[in-house]
């Protein structure tokens, strides 16, 4: 393809400009200090594609939105076919991709999880299991961990373990209390006649990707049946083979009472969360009132129909277990990587293809990113722990991309290192 430097800068000058200046300016000079100012132009299977002509090998997969890759062709068919009936539900009628999406959903997830409250979000879809806990349960309380990430509304953000994100929006919902993550016996002392539910990610994304005990989640699950209240499994980012299982709750054989979900369920295509629960939280949740928890756009037929097709790509194509395959390659390699400069990688740790590099000093993390990129790989850190690299690349990603992203990550590494020291 060929690209006309002159206007390409031009457009990407623009583009910048409007950021700059209708959309968020802050966010706008973080971008390009950190080197990602460019725009996009298009994307494909692993790579993303920009308007001033550079190809990127794409590992951070849309924080695990786009694990079936960019623009799977079963997914945007699928939506294509839904766009020639009815985009949207005009919630007057039952529509039958809903109920499908719901079924399937029943069908894959563990334990007895059988109805959804479908939304737009995995911010959403925690809001609803929270609500949902509390009119269950009819107890306010919540446990969650520290950095622990739920997203960023109200009450999700209540959840969230992070000051720095939680402090400029106190007060916020009453009733959470954070406990040390990969601790159970926090969680039980911390359980009071006002708890109404656990709330827990798998594997913390945002925090670093942490990998708790091998019990951890085991354990959990069995405080909430002593105690007699709900376990929430956030699994926004470790679902759909993400971390070598369907659910990362399978690693540990759990069955949580409400599972959220989202990212990966729209196929890279269309936005959707769900939040599913068992029959029992179901009544207690919705049997008075069926209402009293909506979304005008939660379910639409052009999400659902991504969803089902997205679940269809990834049994269809065993990407459960190519994350399993791809994820023991890129750790070996991530590890080997590690042994060879300890001072500065001091850990790779992770399940599947959800990765965290953790680095010794944050400086160099940031400049690994920027080196990577400029080698034509995307990385980035986590929210919550800016010292770690993610590596969370697309499930279909070969063996030699794999390579190419590793080689680029040493030279980057490598140069981080010499710069600082130079300074």
């Amino acid at each position: 393809m060929s690209i006309d430097i002159e206007h390409a800068e031009t457009e990407i000058e623009e583009v910048v400009d409007l950021y700059a200046n209708f959309v968020n300016p802050g966010l706008a000079s973080l971008m390009k200090f950190a080197g990602f100012g460019d725009v996009e132009l298009s994307a494909s299977g692993c790579y993303l594609y920009t308007v001033g002509g550079k190809k990127f090998l794409d590992c951070v997969g849309g924080y695990g939105v786009f694990s079936l890759g960019h623009r799977n062709p079963v997914v945007v068919n699928a939506v294509k076919d839904q766009l020639e009936l009815m985009p949207l539900s005009t919630r007057t009628f039952f529509n039958s991709r809903t109920a499908q999406l719901a079924a399937k959903l029943a069908e894959i997830t563990p334990g007895g999880l059988q109805y959804t409250f479908f939304s737009n979000s995995g911010t959403e879809a925690v809001e609803a299991a929270l609500k949902i806990a509390r009119i269950a349960t009819g107890k306010t309380d919540f446990i969650s961990t520290f950095d622990a990430y739920h997203g960023k509304t109200f009450g999700a953000l209540s959840a969230t373990g992070r000051d720095v994100f939680r402090k400029p929006f106190e007060p916020l919902v009453p009733g959470f209390h954070h406990v040390k993550f990969g601790d159970a016996d926090a969680l039980a002392a911390a359980i009071t006649e006002k708890t109404a539910a656990i709330i827990l990610e798998p594997i913390q994304g945002e925090g670093g990707i942490i990998v708790p005990p091998d019990d951890y989640l085991a354990r959990a699950s069995q405080i909430c049946k002593d105690f007699g209240i709900l376990l929430i499994a956030d699994e926004v980012q470790t679902g759909f083979g993400r971390t070598g299982k369907f659910f990362a709750c399978e690693h540990s054989n759990v069955e949580p009472d409400i599972l959220c979900l989202a990212k990966c369920l729209g196929g890279g295509v269309m936005p959707i969360g769900a939040t599913i629960g068992t029959h029992d939280v179901w009544t207690k949740a919705f049997g008075n009132n069926p209402l009293i928890h909506t979304s005008t756009f939660g379910g639409n037929p052009l999400a659902c129909a991504a969803g089902l097709a997205a679940i269809q790509v990834i049994q269809d194509e065993g990407l459960v277990e190519a994350s399993e395959v791809r994820g023991a390659q890129f750790m070996n390699g991530l590890k080997t990587i590690q042994r060879d400069m300890p001072a500065d990688l001091v850990e790779v740790r992770g399940k599947g293809l959800m990765i965290g590099l953790e680095f010794a000093v944050k400086d160099v993390a940031e400049l690994t990113i920027n080196g990577m990129s400029r080698r034509g790989v995307i990385a980035a850190y986590t929210l919550n722990n800016p010292c770690v690299i993610r590596i969370e690349p697309p499930l279909i990603i070969t063996s030699d991309e794999i390579d190419f992203a590793l080689n680029a990550l040493r030279e980057s590494i490598t140069e981080a290192v010499d710069m600082l020291a130079d300074l």
